[in-house]
């Protein structure tokens, strides 16, 4: 990856995933529910779907936001800061992302399975915990996308 590309990818990857996650999971998610004729059943496998995608998405995003600054701190290796705040953040950011995936979705995946089929599973706190790291990740991908403008831009 070039620097100059790798540095369009640090500036625009955290505000394009903050807007995936904002329009995904803030607003079309909700709304779904609302809209006429869509039953719970319904609106639960739409869910299973578009959740499925969006974190296929998330990962290519920060595989991809990875990989650009690894490349800038090879290319740059006098201002190497693997220690630094945007790593701190970063890590944060995959740290949720792998929860989500493999620990939140699984259950919440299982349980919208039970419901789609008329059946009454208990409840369960994973949706809360779901919605947790959302919101977790909806301060911190801004936060990682000003901290990379502000390093990368004069």
């Amino acid at each position: 990856m070039n620097t100059h590309l790798a540095a369009v990818a640090q500036i625009a990857v955290p505000f394009l995933w903050l807007g995936m996650v904002l329009a995904i999971s803030f607003l079309e998610t909700p709304l779904k529910f609302r809209a006429p004729g869509i039953t719970v059943p319904l609106g639960l496998g739409i869910g299973r779907l578009v959740f499925r995608a969006l974190n296929v998405v998330e990962l290519a995003l920060a595989v991809t936001l990875t990989l650009a600054l690894l490349a800038s701190n090879a290319s740059n290796a006098s201002k190497v800061n693997l220690g630094g705040t945007v790593t701190t953040v970063l890590i944060a950011l995959w740290t949720l992302l792998v929860i989500q995936v493999a620990v939140l979705r699984p259950p919440l995946d299982r349980r919208a399975r039970h419901l789609i089929q008329g059946q009454s599973p208990p409840r369960s706190h994973h949706h809360l915990a779901y919605i947790a790291a959302e919101c977790a990740k909806i301060v911190l991908l801004p936060a990682l996308g000003i901290l990379l403008t502000d390093r990368l831009l004069p």
